[in-house]
């Protein structure tokens, strides 16, 4: 029986040898198009079936053909095959083993491969030469019937073949297992046809966005679209992207969040509204950064961050059910469990845990920095206490947070756009989720207090004139909408990207982007 994962020859050259394999590719092509049979004019094929759809349904499709006095099948006309039994593939071809007067091949198409028997018998001498002509990575069509061989496989009898696009380069002979992974990224079509495994991440990052969707709309949320093109970038503390709007001769910045929009959108009375979409953040790149990723972010009206952790934490854990099939997932060493409920920390006791120092009993930013010198903790003139914790917790505790932890109550200094604790005017409302020592989404009790907001910005102004290059700016029409009324609302973002990671037990955000952004090369 044929090996399904035997390449042929070409595929065994040396890198040396490309560009003459290129041009036997190419000679083929002009061959094929001086006797007018130029494979890419043809602009259609009737695509019936795809590979799992034929073992899902094997025992309905199956046809076995007839034999002769001798026990040997006899060769049946197309015309012959009950019609409800006639399949129709279309993909790329992955291997071929020719064994003279009939060959095995494996198609790929989006669902898998499937192993296909073509004989001469079957296809004429003509279309049989064609047909071993043909090149690994090459497009066909083949129409036929399915059957299971000797050795159990469940294949497809081709009776009818056709070459649909002629593939001008060889792909590689071995993909997976690169140590330049960089040529993965940068090839990511190579990577889709080679590595199964990678198809399937993107599968499930699809689902992953699907059953958002599917959550959030059962919960009565809006999606909407809100502008990728701003004045202002505001919403998260990162540097943006800036570029210049030809048509009206003004400065424009990429979005950094989509959170001031979206609460326009609760002033206006939508009450619930979400988005998933780009945004963008002119900062490094790593394991767990891109500079343009997905977002989502949803708001709520009439609902506060003790609402957001109920929804997040039933989002987590249907997410899990619908993509992995189980609450209990893997991650590298890790078993990470989200079908338990999830912890709750406030950042000065997750402090405290880890850390062994009580910032509750810190009165001044003058203590708070004595601390951190204490602790070799790296910090700027500019920094108060409210900082401080925050480089704390960086540094202490996101490490050991492994199961699901909500970690809440952070300081009023690194939350600009937070309602205030009403027992306690240092902290505010807010929550962010940690996984796999992670920081998987952000979440507030929103501000809505017009003039508490514009101090706030005042505040994010006078750091943006002393150098911080992430700090907010005022924004003048967001203000406005405040000041005409929005109800308490609740809200949330979501990195996509990275929960992708986690739910695909992928090692770097580039393997769960389709094309992650890579420094040019140079020609």
């Amino acid at each position: 029986m044929a090996d399904n994962n035997q390449q042929n020859n070409q595929q065994n050259a040396p890198v040396e040898d490309v560009g003459r394999l290129r041009q036997v590719r190419r000679d083929k092509l002009s061959e094929l198009q001086a006797q007018g049979r130029d494979p890419f004019q043809i602009v259609k094929y009737d695509q019936t079936h795809h590979t799992q759809q034929i073992r899902d349904n094997f025992e309905t499709l199956e046809f076995v053909p007839p034999v002769d006095e001798e026990g040997k099948a006899v060769v049946v006309p197309l015309s012959d095959v009950p019609s409800e039994k006639v399949v129709s593939l279309a993909g790329r071809m992955m291997s071929k083993r020719v064994m003279g007067k009939a060959s095995f091949a494996n198609l790929q198409d989006r669902d898998g491969r499937m192993q296909l028997y073509v004989s001469r018998n079957d296809l004429g001498d003509e279309a049989y030469a064609d047909f071993k002509k043909m090149d690994i990575g090459d497009i066909i069509g083949v129409k036929g019937f399915a059957f299971r061989t000797k050795t159990g496989e469940i294949s497809v009898h081709v009776k009818e073949l056709v070459l649909l696009s002629k593939s001008l380069m060889p792909l590689p002979e071995k993909f997976h297992g690169l140590t330049d992974t960089e040529i993965r990224y940068r090839q990511r079509y190579v990577d889709l046809i080679m590595n199964e495994d990678v198809k399937e991440t993107f599968k499930k990052r699809s689902a992953i966005i699907r059953e958002i969707r599917n959550f959030l709309a059962d919960r009565d949320f809006l999606e909407v679209e809100t502008p990728m093109l701003v004045e202002n970038a505001g919403g998260a503390a990162a540097r943006p992207f800036i570029t210049h709007y030809n048509a009206l001769d003004e400065e424009r910045k990429l979005r950094i969040s989509l959170e001031l929009y979206l609460k326009r959108l609760i002033v206006g009375g939508l009450e619930r509204v979400f988005e998933i979409g780009r945004v963008f953040r002119n900062e490094g790149v790593d394991t767990r950064h891109n500079p343009e990723f997905t977002l989502m972010e949803l708001y709520q009206a009439y609902t506060d961050y003790e609402g957001m952790m109920e929804l997040t934490e039933s989002m987590f854990r249907y997410l899990a059910e619908k993509v992995c099939g189980t609450t209990l997932i893997k991650y590298g060493d890790n078993e990470i469990d989200l079908g338990k409920p999830f912890e709750r920390l406030t950042m000065n006791d997750a402090i405290k845990k880890y850390a062994g120092i009580d910032f509750d009993t810190v009165k001044t930013d003058e203590e708070a920095k004595a601390l951190a010198k204490e602790h070799h903790i790296e910090f700027e003139d500019r920094h108060t206490k409210g900082d401080i914790i925050n480089l704390f917790f960086e540094e202490f505790c996101e490490k050991n947070l492994i199961q699901p932890t909500f970690i809440m109550d952070h300081p009023l200094a690194i939350s600009p756009l937070t309602k205030k604790k009403p027992t306690d005017p240092e902290k505010v409302e807010r929550f962010e989720l940690f996984i796999n020592t992670w920081e998987m989404c952000n979440a507030y009790s929103e501000l809505n207090d017009p003039i508490d907001q514009r101090e706030r910005f005042a505040a994010q102004d006078a750091n943006a004139a002393a150098g911080d290059e992430e700090a907010e700016h005022t924004d003048e029409d967001f203000l406005n909408a405040l000041e005409i009324g929005m109800a308490p609302t609740g809200g949330i973002g979501y990195g996509i990207d990275r929960l992708c990671m986690l739910l695909t037990d992928s090692e770097t955000i580039r393997d769960v982007l389709l094309f992650p952004t890579l420094k040019s090369v140079k020609k």
